[in-house]
C-alpha cells in the first residue's frame, strides 16, 4: 500500500476513534473533580461505592458504542470523503482498534480516581509504559520480523494499540486495587453523587461532541482536497496532539488541585494555582515552538518521505507552532474549570468556539480555496475563543479574591 494512502487511512480512522474516546472519557474529569472535592474536605468515606459504579457504567457504555459503530463504520468513513483503498484500510483499522474501547475507558476511569486522590504518578507510569510498548509493537507488527512475524501494515498499527491498551488496563486494575481506598465490588443502592457525576459527564460529552465536530470537519475537508492533503493534515494534527500532551500534565494538575481547593473552600489558592500553571505552560510552549522552528524542515520527515506531502505540511506548520501559547492558556483553564465542576461553562465555551468561530472561518477559507490554510486558521480562531472566554470569566470570578 502507498505510504501516503496508509497515513491517510490511519489519520481518518484514528480521528474517529479519538472522537469516541474523548466523548466517552469525559467521566474521567467528572470522577476526578468529585473525588478531589471529597478529598479536600477529608470525606472520602462518603463515596466508597462511587468509583465501582461509574466504572461499570463506562464499560457497559463502551461495549454498546462498539456494537453500534462497528456495523456502520464504512458509511461513517464515507462521510469523511474516504473512498477506494483509503476507505477499505480505514474500516479495517477501526474494526481492530475498536476492540480496545473497553480497555481504554477502564484505564481513563482509573486515572480519574487517581487524579482525584492527588496522585498523578501512577497514571504517568502507566501512560509511559503503554506508549513505549505501543511504539515497539508498531515497528514489530507494521514492518514485521523476517521469517517470524509478517508485515501487517495498517492492521499491525491497530493491533499494536489494542495490545498496549489491554496491558495498560491490566496494570490499572492491579494498581487500583493496591493503591486506592476503593474496590470494584458493586454496592447498592446507587450512590447519590451518581446523578451529579452523570450530569457533569453529559455536559462534558456535549462539549466534546462540539469539539469533535471541528475535528471531523477538518479531516473531511482535508480528505476532499486529496490524499496528500489528508496525509499532511494528519502529520500536523499528530504534532498538535504531541504538544497538547506536554501541557496536559499541567492541565490535569489544575483539574485535581482546583477541585481540592474548592473542597477546602479556599479561592485564593485557586487564583495562585492558575498563575503558576499558566507561567509554566507558557514557557514550555515557547520552548517547544523554538525547537520546532530550529528543526522546521526535518520534523515532517519523521512521518513521511513523500515530497508533495512534506511541501503541504511545511506550508502550514508555522501556524501549528504559533498556536501553542494560546493552546497552553486554553488547556490550563479547561483543567481548572473541570476541577471546579463547571461543566456548563465548558460546554457553552466549546459551542461558541466551534459554531461561531471554527466553522464560519473554515467555510470562508474553503470558499477562497485556502485549503489547509483554512483548516489551521480556523483552528487558531477556535483556540483563541476557547482560551479567551475562559480567561475572561476566571479573572472576573477570582481576581477580586486573590488576596
Amino acid at each position: 500500500m502507498n505510504p501516503t494512502e496508509a497515513l491517510a487511512a490511519v489519520g481518518i480512522a484514528g480521528s474517529f476513534i479519538s472522537a469516541i474516546i474523548w466523548i466517552l472519557a469525559q467521566t474521567r474529569s467528572a470522577i476526578s473533580a468529585i473525588i478531589a472535592q471529597y478529598f479536600g474536605a477529608d470525606s472520602l468515606g462518603k463515596i466508597k461505592s462511587l468509583p465501582a459504579q461509574i466504572i461499570t457504567v463506562n464499560i457497559i457504555l463502551s461495549l454498546f458504542i462498539y456494537a453500534l459503530t462497528v456495523f456502520f463504520v464504512e458509511d461513517i468513513f464515507k462521510l469523511y470523503n474516504a473512498s477506494g483503498l483509503i476507505l477499505e484500510k480505514s474500516v479495517s483499522y477501526y474494526k481492530i482498534r475498536a476492540f480496545g474501547l473497553p480497555f481504554t475507558l477502564f484505564v481513563f476511569s482509573v486515572f480519574g480516581v487517581f487524579r482525584g486522590l492527588q496522585n498523578t504518578y501512577w497514571p504517568m507510569v502507566i501512560s509511559i509504559l503503554g506508549a513505549l510498548l505501543n511504539i515497539v509493537l508498531d515497528f514489530v507488527l507494521v514492518f514485521g520480523i523476517e521469517g517470524i512475524i509478517p508485515a501487517m501494515e495498517v492492521e499491525g498499527a491497530a493491533w499494536a494499540s489494542v495490545i498496549a491498551q489491554g496491558i495498560m488496563s491490566a496494570l490499572s486494575l492491579w494498581l487500583f486495587l493496591k493503591k486506592t481506598p476503593f474496590s470494584l465490588r458493586i454496592h447498592l443502592p446507587v450512590h447519590p453523587e451518581i446523578r451529579r457525576l452523570l450530569s457533569l459527564s453529559l455536559n462534558l460529552v456535549i462539549r466534546t461532541i462540539s469539539l469533535n465536530i471541528a475535528l471531523y470537519m477538518a479531516n473531511a475537508y482535508a480528505t476532499k482536497y486529496g490524499a496528500n492533503y489528508i496525509a499532511a493534515q494528519t502529520i500536523a494534527f499528530q504534532i498538535w496532539l504531541f504538544f497538547a500532551f506536554f501541557i496536559d500534565g499541567y492541565a490535569s494538575a489544575g483539574n485535581i488541585m482546583s477541585g481540592k481547593f474548592l473542597g477546602q473552600k479556599d479561592p485564593s489558592k485557586i487564583w495562585k494555582l492558575s498563575r503558576q500553571l499558566n507561567t509554566y505552560t507558557f514557557v514550555i510552549s515557547l520552548l517547544l515552538g523554538m525547537a520546532c522552528f530550529v528543526f522546521y524542515d526535518g520534523i515532517g520527515l519523521l512521518f513521511s518521505k513523500e515530497e508533495d506531502v512534506l511541501t503541504l505540511f511545511n506550508s502550514i506548520f508555522w501556524i501549528v507552532i504559533l498556536m501553542q501559547p494560546v493552546n497552553a492558556v486554553a488547556f490550563v483553564f479547561d483543567g481548572i474549570f473541570k476541577g471546579l465542576a463547571e461543566a456548563v461553562l465548558l460546554r457553552n465555551t466549546l459551542l461558541i468556539a466551534t459554531f461561531l468561530g471554527f466553522i464560519p472561518v473554515l467555510l470562508i477559507g474553503d470558499y477562497f480555496e485556502l485549503k489547509l490554510y483554512a483548516i489551521w486558521i480556523a483552528f487558531f480562531v477556535w483556540m483563541l475563543l476557547r482560551g479567551g472566554i475562559l480567561l475572561f470569566i476566571f479573572n472576573k470570578r477570582y481576581s477580586i479574591r486573590k488576596g
